[in-house]
């Protein structure tokens, strides 16, 4: 499968913001979904994951309660919904996927390029 992600940009803090991730070349309905984020000199960190179904989501404890992660399997598209954001939140967002998979997973067999959010202060 193969994802693009999109929708990074620069907001003020406490604005919001949604990244989409389009995927082709497989079955998208058959793959759990993820969102990872990586600032600069720090390593990635898992943000948020839905199930195949959309029926379960997990979240990073730093996001919780601000961001939404939910999908679209008609428009083989995953979404994360960013509001309240904080500088902290400064980074590059990936989305993954990998079949089958709870969204309490961090492994993921396929990754998108990322796309930059960045939050001003």
């Amino acid at each position: 499968v193969q994802l693009q992600a999109s929708g990074g940009g620069l907001v003020q803090a406490g604005g919001s913001l949604r990244l989409s991730c389009a995927a082709s070349g497989r079955t998208f309905s058959r793959y759990g979904m993820g969102w990872f984020r990586q600032a600069p000199g720090k390593e990635r960190e898992f943000v948020a994951g839905i199930s195949w179904r959309g029926s379960s989501t997990y979240y990073a404890d730093s996001v919780k309660g601000r961001f939404t992660i939910s999908r679209d399997n008609a428009k083989n598209t995953v979404y994360l919904q960013m509001n309240s954001l904080k500088p902290e939140d400064t980074a590059n967002y990936y989305c993954a996927a990998r079949e089958f998979v709870m969204p309490t997973t961090t492994f993921y067999d396929f990754w998108g390029q990322g796309t930059q959010v960045t939050v001003s202060s």
